[in-house]
């Protein structure tokens, strides 16, 4: 995407020989003007003035810059590009500076009640990783004056701590309305246990990633990188949970019996194959469905089953 960020070109030079120069110019203007005083030389005194007034103002072009932080470059309203370089340097004092972080953000989004494919109420939340790109889109493409919460006092513009809260509040929105749009287009779980489709529950990186483009897509008007957003929690709403809750332990038990129900049959033929491959004792049809009967019950059944001995014949 194309951006009108660029490298601020103009003059700078070491903080601290500018200090030194600032330093040197307060240090001459005032011996001219205790020069002047004493032998009555009113244009020493003149130039001891302009020289402390010039050092003084000088005093406004020092900027200082960590790792991961920004100063877009402001010159009586005409962007002038971006400071990056980290360091003490000076700059013209007539430029103003607005100070920004480049440095990764954590936003841990509270969880919201959202309608999924079919209707049910869920809450879902997010954690959202991200970060300023580009400092032109940040400050002139969106109105951060009026993205800063109400319970901001500082200067919005001027101080970068209520700049970056203004950002994440502008954060929080568009995902909370990514989140809404994107949980919107899957169910929060399959109904029928036969169906592939795609999930809430099950969806895992695959509906993260899809967020994650969501996300971009409404971030990009603000300059803003997402470097990483993941679904941090999911459930049913509580109007509806305890519904859900045993609608997922019948399914469970379902689920259990199938399987119980496979073995136990599984069980049932290798004994009868065994019985008859090693001629142990000759089984008509109806001893068969009756041994049949009596392991179903006992492999399928809850409580353990209670030994009966046959003290008579297979023949009676």
């Amino acid at each position: 995407m194309e951006t009108k960020e660029f490298n601020f070109k103009g003059f700078r030079m070491s903080g601290f020989a500018a200090l030194f120069l600032i330093i040197a110019a307060l240090v001459l203007g005032v011996w001219l003007i205790y020069r002047a005083v004493d032998v009555e030389v009113y244009s020493g005194l003149a130039a001891g003035i302009i020289l402390i007034v010039l050092a003084l103002f000088g005093c406004a072009g020092f900027v200082m810059n960590e790792p991961g932080e920004a100063r877009v470059m402001m010159f009586f309203g005409k962007y002038k590009g971006t400071f990056k370089e980290v360091g003490f340097h000076w700059v013209n004092p007539f430029i103003n500076t607005k100070k920004l972080s480049l440095r990764a953000r954590n936003l841990d989004a509270q969880p919201i009640k959202v309608n999924d494919k079919i209707g049910n109420p869920v809450m879902i939340g997010l954690v959202v990783v991200w970060r300023l790109k580009d400092t032109y889109k940040a400050m002139f493409e969106i109105d951060s004056q009026t993205m800063a919460m109400s319970a901001v006092t500082a200067s919005v513009g001027t101080n970068v701590a209520s700049v970056m809260r203004a950002f994440e509040r502008f954060v929080q929105i568009q995902s909370d309305a990514a989140l809404r749009q994107v949980a919107g287009q899957y169910a929060y779980d399959n109904t029928n246990l036969q169906s592939e489709e795609l999930t809430l529950r099950d969806g895992g990186d695959e509906i993260n990633n899809q967020l994650k483009e969501k996300l971009e897509e409404r971030l990009a008007m603000a300059g803003i990188e997402i470097v990483e957003a993941r679904i941090n929690y999911l459930a049913y709403a509580p109007e509806i949970a305890a519904v859900m809750l045993r609608r997922q332990q019948a399914a469970a038990i379902i689920t259990a019996r199938e399987k119980i129900v496979e073995g136990a049959v599984g069980m049932v033929k290798m004994a009868l194959d065994k019985l008859s491959e090693e001629e142990i004792v000759e089984l008509d049809d109806d001893k068969k469905a009756a041994m049949v009967s009596n392991l179903l019950v006992v492999l399928c059944g809850d409580d353990n089953a209670q030994p009966v001995v046959n003290t008579g014949t297979l023949n009676q």
